[in-house]
């Protein structure tokens, strides 16, 4: 089998999910250890309590947007080099 073109949209779709999925690990990371820190400041804290779990909202965004659109854009780029080189070979059984 060889794989001689990617749909650019589907590629960009699934890295967009998929960045958001690590976007949300990093971001519940980030809001466990912000709320520590915010825990261990006492009353000067707050705000990096707040910040952290911001970044369970912001995180999953930022990173689905940039994964789609570096989904689109390595997709478009293989189908482009596939076009010159022949795509990638795939041995299956």
């Amino acid at each position: 089998m060889v794989i001689r073109k990617i749909g650019v949209l589907k590629a960009g779709i699934f890295q967009g999910c998929f960045g958001a999925l690590f976007g949300l690990i990093f971001g519940v990371i980030f809001a466990l250890f912000g709320s520590m820190f915010s825990g261990l400041a006492g009353n000067a804290g707050g705000s990096m309590g707040a910040m952290g779990f911001g970044m369970v909202i912001m995180m999953p965004i930022m990173y689905g947007v940039f994964g789609f659109i570096g989904g689109i854009i390595a997709a478009a780029l293989y189908n482009l080099v596939a076009g010159i080189v022949g795509g990638i070979e795939i041995e299956t059984d």
